[in-house]
């Protein structure tokens, strides 16, 4: 889970575990659980992950360029929710590694594009698979109508914060 992310995750679920329950506001609980659940997931997804030899980050990353001819820094900050600042560190270490390489686009020779080697690509092609499989036993308990509820109820929570 990026830090940021699970930062505001834990300060949410704090922050309205600490009111009293006469003061809550109705849409808090729901607050709470959706942080809950995130936080769950992510702890659920990071312990595969790192079976697999990568950190959660490194994973995103590798996920986000797989079957792509690479992207940008901010394309894959925006895909994976990783700030630009920690995506440096994460590409670095990739980078050394094997698994991806630069490349600077004739376009716009201030940025660079993050592409993944055919050691990446290998890596992608074996790790993805396995981790949508490890992630499926979960789900698999609940229905499709349920799943598709679900979906439903979270894009709707979603298009409430879009800034029109």
């Amino acid at each position: 889970m990026p830090k940021r992310v699970s930062e505001e995750a834990s300060a949410l679920t704090a922050f309205v575990g600490a009111q009293p329950a006469s003061a809550r506001e109705p849409f808090l609980a729901v607050l709470r659980e959706l942080a809950e659940a995130y936080h769950a997931f992510s702890t659920y997804s990071a312990t595969h992950v790192r079976t697999m030899g990568l950190t959660p980050a490194q994973f995103d990353v590798i996920a986000t360029l797989g079957n792509t001819n690479g992207l940008s820094l901010s394309e894959i900050a925006r895909k994976t929710l990783i700030t630009k600042g920690t995506l440096t560190g994460i590409i670095d270490r990739l980078e050394a590694k094997g698994l991806l390489f630069r490349r600077v686009p004739a376009a716009d020779r201030r940025s660079f594009h993050a592409v993944l080697t055919p050691a990446g690509e290998a890596l992608f092609a074996q790790v993805f698979p396995q981790h949508i499989e490890y992630l499926k036993r979960a789900f698999l308990p609940l229905e499709t109508a349920e799943l598709e509820r679900t979906c439903s109820q979270l894009r709707r929570l979603r298009e409430r914060f879009v800034e029109r």
